[in-house]
């Protein structure tokens, strides 16, 4: 799939810069205005979602803006709403014409009041709180009202300076460490705001109207641009993890298979970092509110340098637990992102099954050796179909691939792959925006392995994972194991806006934006549903709230004309007596009680959106969480042969990754694929069970289900 050029008839005629206000302070440029007409062009033509820009999407566009600025409803009050609902209506009409000045209106009034909330919470935290009062603090305002007026929004920040001093205080912090941290953290913000560039604005705003679209769509600014591609490369220099903003937090979104942070297993997605420390004995500086171009650059360094970040856990509340992890910097290390083999022994009777398990981080493969005509080039499927007779020769009983957390990657190597297991036939269709539908086939009748077959899935596990995995099901070739996975189903291209300009010397930035959708053989896409397992881990209680179908805007499941492919064991093994042992021995597993309890504190800490301004009723809070915390990761650790932990040993910066991590880390990880491991044992032993493929049913039909 490939943009055509399209024709922009007003794109570099002289009108487009009567929007402009002559220097103004944070007015639009002539690259905005002509980088907007093209990204709605480009969306009315070539986006796989129907968009109609008129005025029900200008007001969602506006709503959309404004939680971009305010998502915590604390800088905005309601008498700012009501002055800017007279642009509900105007928005698409100046998003057409590159009129950006209604955006650039808004946020000069955003900035000019950021500022002022900055001042008085400098002014506030001179004057003392008396924290024996009964009061609370919402701390989430995501779903509040609008504060009424400046008053409501004093009491708002007055309560926000209290609980930061009471954070700090309950982290051991001295009165003049808590006033010298927070004078900074403040004088920050206020610093930040007066340093917003019109590209930041810029960025800001037209996301927003894309994200009102589907969530994957996105405009990046040549500053964003460069940083996108250094990641789509993996060349980057730092920890290897994909980071994001929620509320005044840089989140971990993911860890990079292969990078230092997944290599070291002290950080974990959904972990908040909220210091960032250079060598081993810089000061930690305070992140909390920082733009996260400006934390990325402060972890980004040269390979073999140390960073430290300060870091409050995944399940930790408002004074959880936090940890300082030291990691040194490299490069992604591809060998580890390379497939990899092991073997799980089961007990089954008088013996025990011997389970092979390929692990598969991501669907890799070099393109670039590839297209030089080098024989020997890596490849997911190259390594597997090694591993898979390395396995063979040391007389495995049953293969799991290990899909857990692989993110996705090449859709070439998802379909090779599946060719590894089946005879030829479709792997995966793509409906394009103009209803074009490609059916993607193994060609290969070749098969390196018909033995009994499981596939293990997490709620992390997407794109490409889900292409394998539902053809895997779909064919009856493998039993899915796991949680639903992600539900990433849909195509993106990456568009250089700059190409489609005449006009020379200005720089306008990237578009991604989403182009088609995958479907399965049997025509249910992988979208927002992802794939549903065959037999369910309790984990994923909550899986209605992850992965694509918690995204704002998500595009719908869907459902097409099954491809015409031949399914094998096309009379399923009876499950439920798989799924009654599997329920029996979870009961009892120790690891499984592990992610049921985090998952259970995660899910608590994630529900609250207020904490007490008491401090004894605090203190007392939070030694409970610590507690409870640890004693759960204590009970886990002594299960797998692991010395116990102390509060002391989180809190520690002098504590940097150790073995002892490490092995706890992969303790963690092989939780469910042992669970995976024995699930295969117990269909291997099943009577009457169909695992071989020279056995074909009739062909599956277009509309047969």
């Amino acid at each position: 799939m490939h943009i055509k050029s399209i024709t922009l008839f007003t794109l570099l005629t002289c009108s487009v810069f009567s929007v402009f206000a002559a220097n103004a302070p944070l007015s639009p440029s002539p690259e905005h205005s002509f980088s907007t007409v093209l990204v709605t062009k480009f969306i009315d033509q070539f986006h796989y979602k129907e968009n109609s820009l008129d005025d029900t999407q200008s007001s969602a566009i506006l709503e959309q803006y404004l939680e971009s600025l305010d998502a915590n409803r604390s800088i905005f009050s309601l008498e700012d709403i009501a002055t800017f609902n007279r642009y509900k209506t105007e928005l698409d009409d100046a998003l057409l014409s590159g009129n950006l000045e209604p955006a650039f209106t808004i946020f000069r009034l955003f900035n000019q009041l950021r500022i002022e909330r900055a001042d008085y919470a400098l002014e506030r935290l001179e004057q003392a709180f008396d924290f024996t009062l009964k009061e609370d603090y919402q701390f989430n305002r995501s779903e509040a009202a609008w504060p009424k007026d400046k008053n409501e929004l004093d009491e708002i920040w007055r309560k926000r300076v209290k609980n930061d001093v009471l954070s700090l205080s309950l982290a051991n912090k001295s009165d003049e460490e808590i006033k010298k941290t927070l004078r900074k953290r403040y004088q920050r913000y206020k610093t930040r705001s007066t340093q917003i560039k019109p590209e930041d604005v810029y960025e800001i705003f037209i996301n927003a109207y894309l994200k009102n679209l589907e969530p994957h769509t996105a405009y990046f600014s040549p500053r964003t641009s460069e940083n996108f591609n250094i990641g789509m490369r993996l060349s980057l220099e730092g920890i290897g993890a994909l980071l994001q903003t929620i509320g005044d937090y840089t989140v971990v979104k993911n860890t990079i298979p292969g990078g230092p942070a997944e290599l070291g297993g002290q950080l974990h997605p959904e972990d908040r970092i909220s210091g960032v420390g250079q060598g081993k004995d810089g000061e930690i500086e305070d992140v909390v509110g920082w733009r996260i171009g400006d934390v990325v650059a402060l972890i980004r360094g040269p390979k073999g340098s140390v960073v430290r970040l300060q870091v409050l856990p995944k399940a930790s509340g408002q004074d959880g637990p936090g940890k300082v992890i030291t990691i040194v910097r490299d490069k992604i290390k591809l060998e580890e992102q390379r497939a990899k083999k092991s073997i799980i022994e089961i007990p089954n009777g008088d013996h025990k099954a011997r389970i092979g398990v390929i692990t598969i981080p991501t669907f890799y493969m070099d393109f670039d050796a590839a297209r030089r005509g080098e024989k020997d080039y890596v490849s997911t499927t190259r390594d597997t179909r090694q591993l898979i007779e390395e396995l063979k020769a040391e007389n495995i009983d049953g293969i799991v691939i290990d899909l857990a957390g692989n993110g996705g990657g090449s859709l070439s190597e998802a379909i090779s792959l599946t060719g590894l297991f089946i005879k030829s036939g479709p792997v995966v269709q793509v409906r394009e925006s103009s209803n074009k539908l490609t059916v993607n086939k193994d060609t290969d009748d070749s098969i390196a392995y018909s033995g009994p077959l499981a596939v293990l899935v997490n709620r992390f596990s997407a794109s490409a994972s889900e292409i394998f995995a539902g053809a895997m099901q779909d064919y009856g070739r493998a039993i899915i194991i796991g949680e639903p996975t992600f539900g990433k189903g849909t195509v993106q291209q990456v568009v250089d806006l700059n190409r489609h300009v005449s006009k020379s010397g200005i720089t306008l930035g990237q578009l991604k934006l989403t182009m088609a959708q995958f479907f399965r053989v049997n025509g249910d896409s992988t979208q927002n549903r992802g794939v549903i397992p065959d037999i369910i881990f309790p984990t994923a209680d909550e899986s209605d709230k992850q992965g694509e179908r918690s995204l704002e805007n998500a595009l719908p499941w869907a459902h097409i004309q099954a491809a015409n492919f031949v399914p094998y064991n096309r009379t399923k093994t009876e499950l439920a007596p798989i799924k009654a042992h599997h329920q029996k021995r979870v009961q009892s597993n120790d690891g499984f009680e592990y992610l049921l309890a985090q998952s259970e504190m995660r899910k608590e800490t994630l529900d609250k959106t207020s904490v007490s301004l008491n401090k004894a009723e605090r203190k007392i809070e939070k030694e409970k969480q610590e507690s409870e915390s640890l004693a759960l990761i204590n009970r886990f650790r002594l299960s797998v042969g692991l010395a116990p932990k102390k509060i002391s040993d989180f809190e520690d910066d002098s504590v940097s990754s150790s073995d002892d991590d490490e092995s706890f880390a992969e303790e963690v990880k092989l939780i469910q694929l042992r669970e995976a491991a024995a699930i295969l044992a117990d269909l291997i032993s099943r009577p009457h069970k169909q695992h071989n493929l020279t056995a074909q049913n009739t062909p599956h039909l277009p509309g047969e289900l």
